[in-house]
């Protein structure tokens, strides 16, 4: 990811944006059979790769700055990134509550 805590924020938004929305209007594009072995597999996967996007989205520069023994700035970024991100999951979540 950047240097930048704002957006790898968003990066991590729009990722989860991606999911929502293909979670939610994939099944109508889907042909309608019994579940298969495949559905779990899916889900399962889909779980895998987020927690690793969501990993290097989020530790990835920090990892690199703290080796480089730029330990303040490591913590400053990812502290950074995780509370913009907070700020757009609360967001998120007032928006869904109010409608």
């Amino acid at each position: 990811m950047t240097r930048n805590p704002y957006l790898n924020a968003i990066f991590a938004a729009l990722y989860v944006v991606f999911v929502v929305v293909l979670i939610t209007f994939g099944p109508a594009y889907a042909r309608s059979k019994p579940d298969t072995i495949f559905a779990p597999m899916a889900v399962l996967s889909l779980l895998v790769l987020s927690v690793a996007f969501m990993g290097y989205a989020f530790f990835s520069q920090p990892l690199l700055l703290y080796v480089e023994g730029q330990k303040r700035e490591a913590v400053e970024l990812f502290v950074k990134t995780l509370g913009t991100f907070a700020v757009i999951t609360g967001l998120v979540v007032l928006i869904a509550f109010i409608i």
